[in-house]
């Protein structure tokens, strides 16, 4: 298994960060435009516990995937769990946290993650996979700041 985590502090309050974070209609603002992000099904304005999410994207070389993501776990303003239901993993949880804190809200975002192929998968994440979600999530940082300021 492995682990990507990543924290982040905004000067906005817990419900703005809340409202935008835990609306899967703003996933696309904030990933890497060559990724082809795409979500391919319709989505309420709120999201529940249950709600599955489809959406296409092009990791590697172009080639598009189908993903397909469950909400798993949410508690109003403290955190919710997406988890990969179909997709290029074999485990994908991806939980986010959200905390209220002087000046702003803290966001923790942590991914345990784990490729397919066995062996050939615990070769290839350190080369095609750690540094890729690493970029993702430095651009998520950068334009996340352009959206509600620097901490």
């Amino acid at each position: 298994m492995h682990r990507l985590s990543r924290t982040s502090r905004l000067p906005i309050s817990l419900e703005k960060a809340w409202d935008f974070f835990s609306s899967p209609k703003n996933l696309k603002e904030i990933t890497p435009d060559y990724m082809g992000f795409d979500i391919t099904c319709t989505l309420p304005e709120k999201m529940y516990p249950g709600m599955i999410i489809t959406y296409k994207v092009k990791p590697l070389l172009g080639i598009p995937i189908g993903w397909m993501t469950e909400i798993t776990h949410i508690e109003d303003k403290k955190f919710f769990v997406d988890e990969q239901r179909v997709g290029p993993y074999t485990i994908w949880h991806h939980q986010h946290h959200f905390k209220a804190i002087e000046g702003g809200v803290e966001m923790i975002d942590t991914v345990d993650y784990v490729l397919p192929l066995g062996l050939i998968g615990r070769a290839l994440e350190p080369i095609l996979v750690r540094g890729k979600l690493k970029e993702i999530f430095d651009y998520r940082e950068k334009k996340v700041e352009e959206l509600f300021g620097k901490f």
